[in-house]
This record gives C-alpha cells, sequence and structure tokens, in this order.
C-alpha cells in the first residue's frame, strides 16, 4: 500500500496522472504520435522506455496504468527475483481465464534482471498471457536481451528541456494539493535558473531541490519562504554528470573521444577526457584505449607517438591522482596533434566547462555505432577522416552549444611553433562548415518497433508500383524530408498514394496524414490502408488544402503539428498558392520541412513541338505557333501564370525559408501517345483542354486542321516528352 499523500516526497506527489499533465518527450507523446495513439486506444504492445533517470520512464508507466482497462502489476528488477515473475504470470493467467482481462506488467530498471530472469519472461510475452512494459536507463540493445527487444517497441526519452523543467517548478509551485500552493513561496528567478542549471534535465533533481529549500526555509516575518540564490544553493550543489562505466555513455563518449583524436581536433579530445575523468572514469582505460590508438591510427606517421603515451602511462602509475591528470591530458594532446606539449592546462579549461556548464550531449555521428545504428541511428553522418586528403575533414566533433569554442592554443616554442597554423587554419574550416550548415533534425533514431515481415511486403508491393522515375522522385523527396521513425508527416496530395506509402515505412513510430481533393481516391486508399493494423493506418482527409486545419480539426488533430509536409504537383493549379502555403505553416511545428516537386506548365512540352507543322497552311501554321506561345503566358490561367520567381514569393509570404533556392530540372522521357491522350487534348467541350485554349486565336475549322494534323501524325507514336519541375525544401520559421 502507498504512503499517503501528505507524507510522500515532492516528486512522488507531483508525478503526472495523465498526458495532458506530462511535461517534455514530444517526439513521442506529443499529439498525433504513436504512443499517445496507442494509449489513448488502450492499444498497447510490449514497450521499453529508455532514457535517463528523471525523464519520464516511471510516469509514463503509471499514466498507462490510470488510463488501461487491462490490470497492472509493477515489480522493480532491483527487489524481484524468478519466485516474484512466476506469481505475477499466475495471476496474470488466472485473471484472463476467470475476466478475459489482460495484464500489462511494468517492471522498473529491468536492465538488471539477469538473462535467466529476463528468459523467463519470454514465453508469457510471446503468447501474450502479459503485455510488457520495461524502464531502463542502459541502452536496452546492451541490457536487455535481444529476444525481449526484437518483440517490443523502444521508446529513447530525452533530458528534459530548461523550459520544461521550469515548467515543473512552477506548476509544484502553484498545485495547492500536491505542491506548495497553499504556502507563501518567493522563488527568486536567479534561484529557479540555478535549480534548472544544475538539474541537468532531471525532473526529480529539481523537484528535490525545490523541496529541499522550501522545507529547510524558515518563513519571514510576512510569512513567505524566500528561496533566492544562497538557499537553491545549499539544495542543489554539484551537476550529476550522465554517464556509466560499464553501460551506453561509457561507450558513446569514449567512441567521441576516439574520433575527436582521430579526426586531429585538440578542443573535442580535451572536452570528452575532461567529461570522463569528471565523471570517474578508470585512468588506466584512457591510457589502455590511447595506445591502442597510437599504434592503430598514428602509427609510423609518428614513431614517437606510442614512446610518448607510454611513457606519459608509467608516469601516471608513479604519480597518481590527482597530479596524473597532467600526463593523461598530454598524452591526449599528443596524439590529437602529435607535436610534444607543456600545454596541459587545456584539460584544466575543459574541465571547469564541464563543472560550470549544462553537460552536452553526444553528437548522434559520434556515437558509437557497433550495436545500435539501424535502430537509433547512432554514427550516422560521421566523416571518416582517413578518406580524406592529408586524413583530415572539416565536421564538428564538440557538442552543439560548445561549437567554436577554444581550449587548446598552441604555443610559439619548439614544434608546437610548427603546429600553430595548422591548429587555426583547420579551426577556420571547421567554423565554416559549421555555418554554412543546413538546420536539420538531430539524426538520433529516438523509437524502434520490432519488425513486421507482413507490413513491410504489403507496403513494399504498394510502394512498388510507382514507375522508375516517380519512384526516384518519391525517394529524394522523403530524404530531403529529413524523416526519423517517430516523425508525423502529412502528405498534401496523397491522390495516387506514392508518397504516402513509402513514408509510413519510414515512420513507423511517427504517423502520417494524407490529405486528397478526391473522394474516390480517399476511398481507395482507405481500402488499401485497412490491411494494416488500426495503429499504423494512414489518417485519410478529404478537402481542399485552404480547409486543411478545418480538417485536421474535424479529426480531431488540432494540435498536431507535423514534422514534414510533403507532396507532388499541390500548387499546380492552386490560385492562391501563398494563402494554401500558409495552411500548411500553420499545421508544421517550428523548423519543420515543407518538400514539394511543382511541375511548371509555362516551361512545358509544346505539343506543336511533337509534330511536323509544314503540313498546315503557312498562314495557320504562324497563328497557332503564335496561341500556344500566348497561352504558355496567359496572366490570367492560374495554370500558367507562375514560374519559380512566384513560387519563391509566395514561399516568404506565407513564412517559409527556402535551404536553397528551388532546383529547376527537366526530365525527358518517351511517351507512346494513344487516342486517349489526342481525346483529353482536343475535347472542345471540356475546359482547361488545349483546344479550348486554342479557340481564343483560332477559329472552328482551323482547330480541325489542326486536330486531323496531331491526329494523323502522332497516333500510337512514340515521342520525346519533355517536363519542367521544381524541387523546393523549405523550413517553417
Amino acid at each position: 500500500m502507498s504512503p499517503p499523500l501528505s507524507s510522500q516526497p515532492l516528486a512522488a506527489r507531483m508525478r503526472p496522472r495523465t498526458l495532458d499533465e506530462f511535461v517534455g518527450q514530444e517526439h513521442i507523446v506529443g499529439p498525433g504520435r504513436l504512443l499517445r495513439r496507442a494509449i489513448e486506444a488502450d492499444q498497447l504492445s510490449s514497450l521499453i522506455f529508455y532514457g535517463p533517470p528523471g525523464t519520464g520512464k516511471t510516469t509514463l508507466a503509471m499514466i498507462i496504468a490510470n488510463t488501461t482497462r487491462s490490470h497492472f502489476i509493477t515489480l522493480n528488477a532491483v527487489l524481484a527475483g524468478v519466485a516474484d515473475i512466476r506469481q505475477a504470470i499466475a495471476q496474470a493467467q488466472q485473471r484472463y481465464q476467470a475476466r478475459q482481462q489482460r495484464t500489462i506488467l511494468f517492471i522498473d530498471e529491468v536492465h538488471r534482471f539477469n538473462k535467466a530472469q529476463q528468459d523467463a519472461l519470454l514465453p508469457h510475452v510471446e503468447n501474450g498471457t502479459i503485455l510488457l512494459i520495461g524502464a531502463t536507463v542502459e541502452n536496452p540493445y546492451f541490457a536487455v536481451n535481444r529476444a525481449l527487444t526484437s518483440r517490443s517497441r523502444i521508446f529513447q526519452l530525452k533530458p528534459l528541456s530548461d523550459d520544461d523543467l521550469r515548467r515543473i517548478v512552477l506548476q509544484a509551485l502553484r498545485d495547492p494539493e500536491r505542491g506548495y500552493g497553499k504556502r507563501a513561496v518567493d522563488l527568486h528567478p536567479d534561484a529557479l535558473a540555478h535549480l534548472v542549471k544544475v538539474a541537468n534535465g532531471d525532473a526529480r533533481a529539481v523537484l528535490n531541490a525545490l523541496e529541499l529549500a522550501v522545507e529547510t526555509t524558515p518563513p519571514n516575518a510576512e510569512g513567505v519562504i524566500v528561496v533566492d540564490m544562497a538557499v537553491a544553493e545549499e539544495s542543489i550543489q554539484q551537476r550529476a554528470v550522465l554517464y556509466d562505466k560499464e553501460g551506453d555513455y561509457h561507450y558513446d563518449t569514449i567512441s567521441a573521444f576516439i574520433k575527436s583524436l582521430r579526426g586531429s581536433d585538440p578542443d573535442a579530445a580535451m572536452y570528452w577526457l575532461a567529461k570522463m575523468v569528471y565523471a570517474g572514469e578508470d585512468p588506466r582505460f584512457l591510457f589502455r584505449r590511447m595506445l591502442i590508438f597510437a599504434s592503430e591510427d598514428v602509427g609510423l606517421a609518428d614513431p614517437q607517438a606510442i614512446q610518448v603515451t607510454l611513457a606519459c602511462a608509467e608516469a601516471f602509475e608513479r604519480i597518481g591522482l590527482p597530479e596524473g591528470r597532467f600526463a593523461l591530458a598530454q598524452a591526449a594532446l599528443y596524439l590529437a596533434t602529435a607535436p610534444k606539449s607543456n600545454s596541459v592546462f587545456a584539460f584544466f579549461d575543459a574541465l571547469r566547462t564541464v563543472e560550470e556548464e549544462r553537460e552536452g550531449e553526444v553528437p548522434a555521428h559520434l556515437k558509437d555505432a557497433s550495436r545500435d545504428a539501424a535502430s537509433f541511428g547512432h554514427g550516422a553522418g560521421y566523416l571518416y577522416p582517413h578518406a580524406y586528403r592529408e586524413h583530415w575533414v572539416a565536421q564538428q566533433y564538440l557538442p552543439a552549444h560548445l561549437q567554436g569554442k577554444v581550449f587548446y592554443e598552441p604555443g610559439n616554442l619548439g614544434y608546437e611553433r610548427r603546429l600553430r597554423r595548422q591548429v587555426i587554419r583547420r579551426r577556420e574550416a571547421q567554423l565554416a562548415a559549421m555555418l554554412e550548415m543546413e538546420p536539420s533534425p538531430a539524426g538520433e533514431v529516438l523509437t524502434y518497433s520490432k519488425p513486421s515481415r507482413a507490413r513491410d511486403q504489403w507496403l513494399q508491393r504498394a510502394i512498388g508500383r510507382a514507375s522508375a522515375h516517380l519512384a526516384a522522385l518519391r525517394d529524394r523527396l522523403l530524404d530531403a524530408a529529413a524523416l526519423q521513425r517517430h516523425s508525423l508527416v502529412l502528405d498534401l496530395n496523397a491522390t495516387t498514394g506514392l508518397l504516402t506509402w513509402e513514408a509510413l515505412r519510414r515512420v513507423p513510430e511517427g504517423g502520417v496524414w494524407a490529405l486528397t481533393g478526391d473522394a474516390r481516391a480517399a476511398q481507395a486508399l482507405e481500402e488499401q490502408a485497412a490491411r494494416l493494423p488500426a495503429l499504423e493506418r494512414p489518417t485519410v482527409l478529404v478537402g481542399e488544402l485552404m480547409q486543411l486545419p478545418a480538417l485536421l480539426r474535424a479529426h480531431g488533430a488540432a494540435e498536431v503539428r507535423f514534422d514534414a509536409a510533403v507532396g507532388r504537383n499541390v500548387l499546380t493549379r492552386c490560385p492562391d498558392r501563398a494563402g494554401a502555403l500558409r495552411q500548411v505553416h500553420a499545421c508544421l511545428r517550428r523548423g519543420g520541412r515543407l518538400v514539394l516537386a511543382e511541375v511548371i506548365p509555362r516551361r512545358g512540352q509544346r505539343l506543336s513541338a511533337l509534330v511536323d507543322t509544314g503540313e498546315l497552311d503557312p498562314a495557320l501554321r504562324q497563328r497557332l505557333l503564335a496561341a500556344e506561345a500566348a497561352l504558355y503566358q496567359d496572366a490570367e490561367d492560374v495554370l500558367v501564370n507562375w514560374d519559380v520567381a512566384e513560387l519563391e514569393a509566395a514561399l516568404q509570404a506565407a513564412g517559409f525559408r527556402c535551404l536553397q533556392p528551388p532546383l529547376c530540372e527537366v526530365q525527358e522521357e518517351e511517351r507512346c501517345l494513344t487516342a486517349a491522350h489526342l481525346d483529353r487534348w482536343f475535347g472542345r467541350d471540356t475546359p482547361g483542354t488545349y483546344a479550348s485554349r486554342l479557340r481564343r486565336w483560332l477559329t472552328a475549322d482551323e482547330l480541325a486542321c489542326v486536330e486531323a494534323c496531331f491526329r494523323r501524325q502522332l497516333l500510337e507514336q512514340v515521342v520525346p516528352w519533355r517536363t519542367t519541375f521544381a524541387v523546393v525544401v523549405a523550413l517553417a520559421e
């Protein structure tokens, strides 16, 4: 039985009870995300929540317990054994037989179960006796059996942002039932900033510090508890570095350190070395890795490297800590720059940065890719220096918040004097690379689902119906959208499903919304999607682009903000391109991507160029060419009254910033012209056809002559066909 609410710690009392109270982790529980939809629909599969302490793993499990119709059992892996697991399984079996009610088994700190305990769970997860929810601070691919991870959706939780922590603190101060809403507490802004900064993304840490500050500070004469900077500093004094010497953070950080050495970046090398030392990493392990590096990545390029590293290691054994850190730093600097250096105080500059600034997460491209590159995207985008001239390439090795930070200043004495120009030149190149880099998602995959062969095969069949050039365009657009597995995607013109099905394949933990103005196309999409599980189907919207926000509201998705909107020929016939783009902008998150491929009819294939017009009367031939030129420049025709310049202006007016000017490209292919093609061109009673437009300049008899010429020369003929289109990649600002 839980203790009374009043006797529980503040962090326990303030634990969110519903998704609406939950703060942070928008990438997995934001409006429209797969996990939120699954919780709200009570259609959960086995889950593993992975992330640092205080980010909401247990809280999400409790929210599920509050909302599901299933029986909920909780075990802590530190205290539970195989007997407890068997008891929970027996209860689950009895409950299902008696009431047809399924059981959710939540295991906190699941990584602490040994292999035998995890194996005891497997058959019951497999046969559906229990639905497993595990929480772990360790990389599940390292700490949890592969058999369990392959049967679970994995959601990675990230450290909370400073804004998230501020919201949590203010909620605690205002809540009269569970927090301090009934007390007069004056929390100074600088004190709040200190609590948030030192908590380092951990909600439990910031609430514990707030509780200590309030409970240990007596009220003043007016009865107000004043929490100023002095009180805040007493309540939370030292940042806890997120690091485990046997787990994922250990491997990621040593990977970043080695890659920084390989990349000849002394600043990044000092930072990662300082982080490991500050966290208590064994210096002998670091020397061992550097000795390997001296042979593997320096080798005969500098035969002294291994001797200097070995001498530093021996010196450390004689000196010990703390002074031995000089030898550790010297070896790292030598390997990063190859000279012997007395500038080891650069290490202490980096150490001071680690102590005083918010911890920087290892960039995804520097993380260890040996175990989970396919699932979490670790190591993606890393440029291997040995593949480049001079074995160096400009890329950033420091965390984003420290880009451009200088720790190591080469001296003007000895061999270091020759290094000074090289180090400065490479720093300038790295700074230029950083400034030219396109804004894009971090690249790290935050969720993972077990693969479904039937689902993948069905999607591949749906995707494979496109012709070769359309398939290439589809892949190009979705690559430019920079999708992650948890992304929310809006297909702005889903009539053919060209982009819809491939987007659905790429975002298994996100969601796809498909907009089409054709009710029959919408019905066809829904019929095809019916073969997928309900939670994994695209949401089909029927209507025009100008109605987009209203359509989302009608589907209960008014709060959904998409990570990307993609489309082909979305604006081609749109009379108000800027207005339509504003509707799209309103549905994208800030920084969300808009990726379009728009055919430009003004630059389209001239039909008269496909035939030999010499058989026409010369006067009629001249009138035909003049009429055709005029219809492609008609300022009143929404189909042809725009070009790239107008498209750029519409994007800017709608609040988009192009990552580069729209690329205008020409696609040439061969087409076999059938009677259906010719009927569409010369359907005189149909508005917008080639013939109906020419009627403004040619008489009925002249049109008949032109049509006869076209049919005589083109019917069932293969002709070269030219299409011009613009590719847009823009960010919502």
